[in-house]
């Protein structure tokens, strides 16, 4: 039987640069990346989230589902129009982010007349679920408890959560809260995919195979610790930890999606029933052609063989 997955989160409408001071339009979003990525890849994914009833909303709708991207879950909110961002990049090719968000639909997903549906699809539809940490921070304390209940019920009938901790401090009240409700969902998954520059950032790790054990200790069975440019740090249960690195060194030109990429990558050989160091290279060869592209999505023609 194919596996089938989701991926929880909020897309946006995505400002890139150009040259001569442009700006292209597309559509980007960390989980959302992550779920093109994974349908490139030839994983069922649904993506669940909530959108406006506009016309870029219209134009999402319809670009994921020419990605092969299932929209059957995604709720449509009337009189609303998804969030914005706009990325800028130095000559290093790392990115930063102005955001027009504070009234997405996405926050709405755990609140709606028909969300006790969307949970129960979550419990009994699909092998696996992927979100991160700022999914998380869209939902609120009772949204992200409703959330967590669904997640139980799927890993009891044998389901996994991937969980990416994606921290961005201004979606956050403090550093307490963000701790504290990544921490819980961790204790959920089955597949941590983290960067070192999020957890140090949260927790003051010293280098990645601390984080990799803090993360264990939270009985996390999978973990993968990504170093932007460097190798990653993979520690399953039962084995020592590993070290991964990318194949070859690559310039990057933006590199938007670096992480999202990888971790589409990862999960999709392991769907495939990969082993978690091979799963770890395809990761990296993905991440390597997306961060020579601008933008969050690269253009199908350039995707690399990764599986």
């Amino acid at each position: 039987m194919t596996a089938r997955a989701a991926s929880i989160g909020e897309c946006m409408i995505e400002l890139s640069p150009r040259p001569g001071d442009l700006f292209a339009l597309g559509f980007g979003g960390d989980t959302l990346n992550t779920a093109v990525y994974m349908a490139r890849l030839g994983v069922k994914v649904d993506y669940l989230t909530a959108l406006g009833d506009d016309a870029f909303s219209d134009r999402m709708l319809a670009a994921w589902q020419a990605e092969g991207v299932g929209t059957s879950q995604v709720r449509r909110l009337a009189g609303r129009v998804p969030g914005l961002y706009l990325i800028q990049t130095d000559s290093a090719g790392e990115r930063r982010f102005s955001y027009w968000r504070d009234r997405a639909p996405a926050r709405e997903l755990f609140r709606l007349p028909d969300t006790d549906a969307l949970l129960a699809t979550i419990e009994s539809a699909y092998d696996l679920v992927y979100l991160s940490g700022i999914s998380l921070s869209l939902y609120g304390d009772d949204g992200r408890a409703r959330l967590t209940q669904a997640l139980d019920a799927l890993r009891a009938r044998g389901g996994r959560v991937a969980f990416d901790s994606n921290y961005r401090p201004r979606n956050w009240p403090d550093v307490a809260t963000a701790r504290d409700t990544m921490a819980e969902l961790l204790r959920r998954s089955d597949i941590a995919l983290v960067s070192a520059d999020d957890e140090r950032a949260l927790w003051g790790d010293a280098d990645t195979e601390t984080t990799a054990r803090r993360i264990q200790a939270l009985g996390v069975a999978e973990i993968v610790v990504k170093s932007a440019g460097d190798a990653a740090v993979l520690l399953v249960k039962g084995s020592r930890a590993a070290s991964v690195a990318p194949e070859r060194d690559v310039k990057p030109v933006d590199s938007t999606a670096a992480g999202d990429s990888f971790n589409a990558a990862y999960l999709a050989a392991r769907l495939a029933d990969a082993p978690p160091l091979d799963a770890a290279r395809s990761g990296h060869r993905l991440a390597a052609a997306v961060i020579q592209h601008p933008g969050a999505v690269i253009p199908r023609q350039a995707m690399p063989s990764v599986i």
